[in-house]
């Protein structure tokens, strides 16, 4: 995490003042481009099928990947055919839209897009161009609804049903926009958004991480034994909470390595451990499968929405036509 990143979960600092003016910036440019299309000048572009955002307010580790792999699950219990779009950060293709299938690596589509597709086997499309990724999505599958993993500022995306993710314990830091603050907007945009949901808390509207038990990287095979020490590796927006749950479940962690979000491991990343056990996380695994070691593991965790929360979606998903009979 570099220092101005630091400085946004910190008290006001130097760095944070000097950062302000900046920020000002930032907020009348999105201010400006938002006013356009809440007016008309600039025209947003409407798919053919409804589509639902997950997406957060602030950047970097807020927990969308969960809560869109348990929305997609969620629909698809209700016999829904789902697609998932995204931006595919982290990846590069010399293609766009690209079609995430066994075949695509995370170098080319991302660490997410790749782990939304091998845990849902829905047709997922990355690219810069959302319309573009729908469009293809359109042509090419029959579909009830999109997700789109991220796309909350995407205001030329039209929306049916937007659903912010806030982390409960980091929530929006020194409150400032980026590049003081970790903000892409400020607070008074959660009163347009039709679901927020906290990442962990005690909020009514909330939902937990509950892990399963750890899994092979190489083989994906889940442990039968348990594992009482090992080193936690993971390149995540906010590793702590993921370091949190292995120590309460016993393990005790000789040694915790932190890399930025999305970034992208090699075998060389993994040579001070030797021989040691390796814990990451699922995000994590998706990079590290082709050249893992037999004891190395992930943790897997699913989210579990309250019950307010899955009411309060029923109730957005039958208002819009998206699901009927709740």
């Amino acid at each position: 995490m570099s220092k101005i990143e630091q400085s946004w979960y910190k008290s006001f600092s130097f760095l944070t003042l000097l950062l302000l003016p900046l920020s000002g910036l930032y907020w009348l440019i999105s201010t400006l481009r938002s006013l356009c299309y809440k007016v008309g000048l600039l025209e947003q572009f409407k798919g053919e099928v409804p589509v639902i955002v997950v997406g957060n307010i602030s950047v970097g580790g807020n927990g969308k990947t969960p809560f869109v792999i348990w929305l997609a699950q969620y629909l698809q219990q209700h016999d829904l055919n789902v697609a998932v779009i995204s931006r595919g950060y982290g990846g590069c293709s010399d293609i766009y839209p690209l079609i995430v299938d066994s075949s695509i690596t995370t170098a080319q589509a991302g660490d997410e897009p790749v782990l939304i597709q091998r845990r849902l086997g829905c047709p997922v499309v990355v690219g810069p161009d959302r319309k573009a990724n729908i469009k293809l999505l359109n042509a090419k599958y029959d579909l009830d609804v999109i997700i789109s993993d991220d796309g909350m500022q995407h205001y030329k995306m039209a929306r049916d049903i937007e659903c912010c993710i806030v982390d409960s314990e980091r929530r929006f830091g020194n409150g400032f926009l980026m590049p003081a603050g970790p903000l892409r907007e400020t607070t008074k945009r959660l009163k347009s958004v039709d679901l927020v949901v906290e990442n962990g808390g005690d909020d009514n509207f909330n939902y937990q991480l509950q892990a399963s038990a750890l899994i092979n990287v190489a083989t994906g095979e889940k442990t039968k034994n348990q594992l009482h020490s090992a080193h936690a590796i993971s390149a995540i927006g906010n590793p702590t909470r993921f370091e949190n749950t292995l120590q309460s479940s016993g393990v005790k962690l000789l040694s915790t390595t932190h890399y930025r979000d999305h970034y992208a491991y090699s075998p060389a990343d993994f040579e001070k451990y030797n021989d040691d056990i390796v814990i990451m996380t699922e995000k994590d695994a998706v990079k590290c499968r082709a050249f893992a070691k037999p004891n190395w593991y992930f943790l897997p965790v699913d989210a579990k929405p309250s019950s307010a929360v899955i009411n309060k979606l029923n109730q957005l998903l039958k208002e819009k036509g998206i699901l009927d009979g709740l």
